[in-house]
């Protein structure tokens, strides 16, 4: 198993599609998916990467950033997280994470911030190895 990382590209929505059904128990709509990736993965605060097994997909992290006042500077937001589940607990969410952190760096991101589904009791203990702190609560309404 030799893994790597890269940014994610047009080609890499079907992965990414298949990933996000996954991580949420459900089908999404492809076109509506399809429409928001790309435009997602374009946009330049955004950063997207995908891990790869030779040239399969097995992974990916996504982060939004924006200016924020209470911060007086630019916050990374992970938005997503995905490892295939036979690639879990083998270095590949560490892989992105440590990718995901240099890039921020790279951008002058001040913070990454990630919220997790209280259900996902093994992702909050990642994220706390990987030096995130549970320090807020965050508060949901359906519109």
């Amino acid at each position: 198993m030799k893994i790597h990382i890269c940014k994610a590209v047009d080609i890499d929505f079907e992965a990414i599609y298949s990933f996000i059904n996954e991580l949420e128990g459900q089908l999404f709509n492809r076109e509506k998916q399809a429409e928001i990736f790309h435009q997602v993965i374009h946009n330049p605060t955004n950063i997207y990467l995908v891990a790869f097994d030779e040239d399969t997909p097995v992974g990916f992290i996504s982060c939004h950033a924006q200016n924020l006042l209470h911060h007086s500077g630019l916050i990374g937001e992970i938005q997503e997280m995905f490892v295939a589940e036979k690639y879990r607990s083998g270095g590949v969410g560490k892989l992105l994470m440590e990718n995901l952190i240099a890039e921020s760096k790279q951008k002058g991101f001040l913070q990454l911030e990630v919220t997790s589904s209280k259900r996902r009791e093994k992702a909050h203990q990642f994220y706390m190895r990987e030096g995130f702190l549970a320090s807020h609560f965050k508060f949901t309404k359906k519109i």
